[in-house]
């Protein structure tokens, strides 16, 4: 089993004062293979707007589900072949780029996906598409918070690619998260019910622009030994992690 380094400290005070800046829409069940998911449309505006019914794109790889999303306001196709996914419900929400650095991807400029897959197992599956029309960078990994948490999950130090992961209008990145060990040994488990999602700035130091609250599936355990990879261009190579 692949061991993990902790790197909490750059991102625990942007998790803090991010967690309830976005609304959360409650989830369809989850189905058998692709399930609804709830999707909150990232526009440029600072405060949630209108909410209106629509159909949202889920993520399903080759072994995936269709989850919750978060897509920005100038909505884009994801990248053929990547992705599938069941229709939702949307809602909008803030998604200014809080002054951070402009390459950096974005609430603004992507739509934001979380689903669970069937191998490997305690895992899920977190897809960002970029909706802009220029390109953006996935700086180092997604921080990540589940319910209130007060810290940032951990990151998986093994998984940094060579180099940094940039998305051309409608490309796609991916981050695995693993939500509890196999072997049963995390402590304070329970069920998850959201996951709020800051991008990270390009040196590390913090979140770049406003977070996204996404609603989790009914029964997704987590415990101390969850973890997030970096950002990698491949689903396959996410989920190796």
């Amino acid at each position: 089993m692949t061991t993990f380094r902790t790197r909490t400290a750059i991102a625990t005070a942007a998790l803090v004062a991010g967690l309830s800046l976005t609304a959360c829409q409650n989830d369809d069940a989850v189905g058998a293979a692709v399930p609804a998911g709830s999707a909150a449309n990232a526009g440029s505006s600072s405060t949630a707007g209108s909410g209106g019914a629509k159909a949202s794109a889920g993520t399903a790889g080759t072994a995936g589900t269709g989850g919750s999303t978060a897509s920005a306001g100038n909505s884009g196709s994801s990248a053929a072949g990547k992705t599938t996914g069941g229709g939702g419900s949307s809602q909008n929400a803030g998604g200014g780029n809080g002054g951070a650095d402009s390459s950096a991807c974005t609430t603004a400029n992507t739509r934001v996906v979380v689903s669970k897959v069937a191998r490997p197992v305690n895992h899920m599956l977190l897809t960002i598409t970029n909706t802009g029309t220029k390109d953006c960078s996935a700086y180092n990994a997604p921080l990540l918070g589940f319910d209130d948490a007060q810290a940032a999950t951990q990151i998986n130090e093994d998984s940094k690619p060579q180099a940094v992961v940039t998305l051309a209008p409608g490309e796609s990145a991916y981050a695995s998260i693993l939500l509890s060990s196999a072997a049963g040994d995390g402590e304070g488990g329970g069920d998850a019910k959201k996951l709020s999602v800051h991008f990270a700035q390009r040196d590390g130091g913090g979140s770049a622009g406003n977070p996204v609250t996404l609603n989790l599936p009914a029964g997704t355990y987590t415990d101390s030994t969850a973890s997030v990879s970096y950002w990698q261009s491949d689903m396959q190579d996410a989920l190796t992690f």
